[in-house]
């Protein structure tokens, strides 16, 4: 017992020297000051620290000594943590007036009303996170799992009033690849005795990238199941292919014959969201991926927002919402920063089943990018039994999604879909991704059992 708390003294003194924060109390864009408490900094990571990630903790608006605490990771990869954190689920939301000066605005739906929340850059290369050797540039799949866990403990060593809060690894989209990994590494080293002990409770992901073949494949059905393809099309394809429309064999003509005819159906389909309309990138729509980059682009380079979120002066060049040499896109090989080398996490959803552990899984309905039909796949394969079936759930009175829960001993997971969703489900459904959120998370946070 002694020496494990000389580890934990060195190991406080070594994050003491690597790292720094700051309280921000006014931003750019934004009238007076902010009305709950934002803090940003660097947390070094590596053997020397030559890798700084930075980010963004927002408070809890409610009791943020109890409420639970949401590490949040960003889709990409290589989409800063100030996207979500101004655009999807942080306390703001932002704008630009019509003299296309960027404006904040309070966000009426924020998760940062019952939980405190982490936004974080990741890797370096992303947002204001960066690096100083040329190893330090580097990153994957999983590197970054372990990145992110050394980031915890270091972080909590410096933030320990918030060591007794329930935590929980959360993210979007390509995180759903990192999210499970990230949770499996916080549940290990507590096993192992590393300190701090973290006091982790489950992890929830909206519209998960889980497994390259389930997911991707399941476009087909999806697509099928919306009318987007005929059943003439979908039946040909699905004998033509032998179930396979990813990877299909290229001597195999009739497959490519009739997944040339499913591309020409989804060739103007918005994928992120089937029933809006394709972006126009050339003069792009308020909520396309375009606008929102040149409104958060503008906003983030602005040397006054800089300086406000203390940014070290000369780490960084431009500031870019999405790293595109790091984001990923289907049949991207891997580039000289960053290795994708993780194709499923079925088998890390599979090992916290064994855990006491809560999971959140969340749908929009019509997300062709990760359709619920991949979703549902792998989740069934975890054989986990079902406690509560198919059922709605509601807001104001009406039917918003459904949802049903699985659970064995020690183990629940709610999976949710949010009838009209999209990929982003908190930008076009943002009431109802809160709603869901708050729901799931008081219907177990319990801080008296932590």
């Amino acid at each position: 017992m002694e020496s494990r708390y000389i580890t934990l003294s060195l190991f406080i003194i070594f994050v003491t020297f690597s790292n720094s924060k700051s309280i921000v109390k006014k931003l750019p864009g934004y009238p007076g000051d902010l009305p709950f408490t934002l803090e940003t900094g660097y947390v070094g990571i590596g053997a020397e620290n030559e890798i700084q990630f930075f980010y963004y903790f927002v408070e809890s608006q409610n009791d943020p000594a109890n409420d639970p605490l949401l590490f949040y990771l960003t889709g990409g990869p290589g989409t800063s943590g100030l996207f979500p954190f101004l655009y999807q689920i942080g306390p703001l939301s932002i704008r630009l007036d019509a003299s296309g000066t960027p404006l904040l605005d309070l966000n009426p739906y924020p998760w940062t009303k019952n939980a405190n929340v982490i936004f974080l850059d990741l890797p370096a290369g992303v947002g204001f996170s960066y690096a100083t050797t040329w190893e330090g540039w580097r990153s994957s799949d999983s590197i970054l799992a372990k990145h992110s866990y050394e980031f915890l403990r270091k972080w909590f060593v410096e933030h320990p009033k918030f060591l007794s809060n329930p935590l929980y690894i959360t993210g979007i989209s390509y995180m759903g690849i990192l999210v499970p990994p990230v949770a499996l590494e916080v549940y290990k080293g507590n096993e192992q005795g590393s300190e701090p002990q973290l006091n982790i409770k489950g992890y929830g992901i909206v519209s998960p990238y889980t497994d390259r073949f389930i997911d991707l494949n399941s476009r087909l059905e999806f697509a099928h199941r919306v009318a987007l393809i005929s059943d003439d099309i979908y039946k040909s394809t699905k004998e033509t292919c032998r179930g396979n429309y990813i990877y299909p064999d290229p001597n195999n003509t009739l497959c490519l014959a009739d997944l040339q005819r499913v591309d020409e159906c989804l060739s103007d389909i918005n994928f992120s969201n089937i029933l809006e309309p394709v972006c126009d990138d050339i003069n792009p729509s308020p909520d396309c991926p375009a606008a929102t980059k040149i409104t958060i682009d503008a906003w983030a380079n602005d040397k006054e927002v800089q300086k406000a979120l203390h940014i070290r002066p000369g780490t960084i060049g431009v500031w870019e919402k999405t790293n595109e040499t790091i984001h990923y896109t289907f049949g991207k090989n891997d580039t000289i920063c960053y290795s994708y080398d993780v194709l499923s996490v079925v088998d890390v959803h599979k090992q916290l089943v064994t855990r006491n552990c809560q999971a959140l899984i969340i749908s929009g309905d019509h997300d062709l990018t990760f359709p619920y039909v991949g979703v549902e796949k792998w989740i069934k394969s975890l054989n986990v039994p079902i406690k509560s079936p198919w059922n709605p759930w509601f807001v104001d009175n009406q039917v918003v999604g459904y949802q049903m829960t699985y659970a064995t001993t020690g183990y629940s997971l709610v999976y949710a879909t949010i009838k009209g969703g999209g990929h982003s489900v908190a930008l076009n459904k943002p009431k109802e991704a809160a709603v869901l959120l708050d729901g799931w998370i008081a219907s177990h946070t319990d801080i008296s059992d932590s």
